[in-house]
């Protein structure tokens, strides 16, 4: 079925409508696949005020598991401790902005990317700073997440290098741009639409000065040599939703392009106002298409 190029909203609606009808999956599935992700990191995951995740990569999980025919459950857990509980049966899937690495590679197995982000240099904007190398000397405290690849960024390319900064680092990326917010710390290197998202949490304050070009692809993530073939899954998944992992081309209109449109760049509390609104299509109707239309359709208002 995924062998084209789906062209219109309505060939999307009755292909996944046959997918679903059809029964992708026929043995009974024991229990729900385990979604491990750390939340909050907007817009890839997020968390209502009443204590409801969404975000980009959950809905996304969500929706693949609805065309693909199995059940998940989401568990929130610390960045660092993901590919180790995959590794150790305890999460069946890693989805939390996972850069595809040589090195992680070698303890699990990826999708194909779904994502591809550089890391952003978040600074005050009374911060004096008009250039990355202001920031990257002098002392100069930088913040990143535990685990992630700005934390290794920071360490590999300025302290391995003998630039004087010090890298601070944090259990959550939240945490680091509060002390940004705080002055406690001067910079914070974090995953560039992730960064947008922070800046738009303190509006007038933060600010982007610069991207450092990483080139990074994000991924999700199970246990080396996949036990429960979900990467096939996954790659079928997509491909119903509207993404090409052959191509990395989303088809216009398609539910990921209209997921996208979404959650990335309206602020914050829109995203959640929208997801609130039309939740209902996904959790309990599992229409993905109406959903990602609800939610586009939202957030242009």
């Amino acid at each position: 079925m995924c062998g084209k190029i789906w062209r219109s909203a309505f060939v999307f609606a009755l292909a996944l409508a046959l997918a679903i009808g059809s029964g992708i999956v026929p043995q009974a599935q024991q229990k729900p696949y385990t979604v491990c992700s750390d939340i909050p990191w907007d817009p890839f995951e997020m968390v209502t005020a009443g204590g409801e995740y969404f975000g980009f990569d959950l809905d996304v999980m969500r929706m693949i598991a609805i065309v693909e025919g199995y059940e998940i459950e989401i568990q929130n857990m610390a960045f660092d401790a993901i590919i180790p509980a995959v590794q150790a049966g305890k999460c069946d899937i890693g989805a939390s902005g996972f850069t595809i690495t040589e090195e992680r590679e070698e303890v699990v197995d990826f999708s194909c990317p779904y994502w591809t982000s550089n890391q952003a240099v978040i600074v005050r904007q009374d911060s004096g700073f008009t250039s990355l190398d202001d920031v990257f000397c002098c002392g100069h405290k930088i913040g990143a997440q535990r685990g992630t690849t700005g934390a290794d960024w920071v360490q590999t390319n300025l302290i391995d290098q003998g630039v004087d900064v010090e890298l601070v680092l944090y259990e959550t990326y939240p945490l680091a741009v509060l002390d940004l917010f705080n002055r406690r710390i001067d910079a914070v290197v974090q995953d560039e639409p992730a960064s947008k998202a922070s800046i738009a949490a303190y509006p007038g304050v933060l600010t982007i000065l610069g991207v450092i070009e990483t080139n990074e692809y994000f991924g999700f993530l199970v246990a080396e040599g996949d036990p429960y073939g979900l990467l096939a899954k996954f790659s079928e998944g997509m491909c119903l939703l509207g993404y090409s992992c052959a191509r990395g081309f989303v088809v216009p209109g398609s539910p990921w392009d209209n997921l996208v449109k979404a959650y990335f760049g309206p602020s914050a509390d829109v995203i959640e106002a929208c997801w609130l609104e039309c939740k209902g299509k996904l959790l309990t109707d599992k229409d993905v298409v109406g959903f990602a239309a609800c939610m586009a359709g939202c957030v242009a208002r």
